[in-house]
């Protein structure tokens, strides 16, 4: 094995992959936060408008800038948290994307049902989570004997 500084080049791969997603995670929260700020000018134009205003664009813009903001905030618990994404998180981005897509596509009944019944499961799955303990017990009481 080829030794680097008292490090293996199997310890080694980690440490590159982990550098490679947090400056890829970084650029991401570049280019969201770029787009968060492009939404808020498309606001700006609607509301100056003085024409009819269309209500239903407004809200998915609203809602898609929820979006954005929701996974520059996912990227910042990121590494506040040691490099774990919160599965709450992608619970809210879920709910947030289905509300917005009953606004945008709700002609069809049927679709707007299931985006509801989607978001119902996501919702009890987030219930569940929360009612469950974050500390796992320890299993090793069961085999000592």
């Amino acid at each position: 094995m080829i030794k680097i500084k008292d490090l293996t080049l199997v310890q080694w791969i980690p440490k590159i992959l982990q550098a490679v997603l947090n400056i890829s995670l970084v650029f991401l929260a570049l280019i969201l936060s770029v787009l968060l700020v492009q939404e808020l000018i498309i606001f700006s134009k609607i509301l100056l408008q003085e024409e009819n205003i269309d209500y239903q664009l407004f809200l998915a813009n609203i809602l898609l800038f929820f979006l954005y903001f929701e996974f520059i905030t996912m990227i910042v618990k990121y590494f506040k948290e040691d490099y774990h994404f919160p599965l709450r998180y992608f619970l809210y981005i879920g709910i947030t994307a289905m509300i917005r897509l009953i606004i945008v596509d709700h002609d069809h009944p049927i679709n707007t049902l299931l985006y509801s019944l989607v978001i119902l499961i996501l919702i009890i799955g987030y219930f569940i989570m929360n009612i469950t303990p974050r500390e796992r017990p320890d299993s090793r009481w069961f085999f000592k004997k």
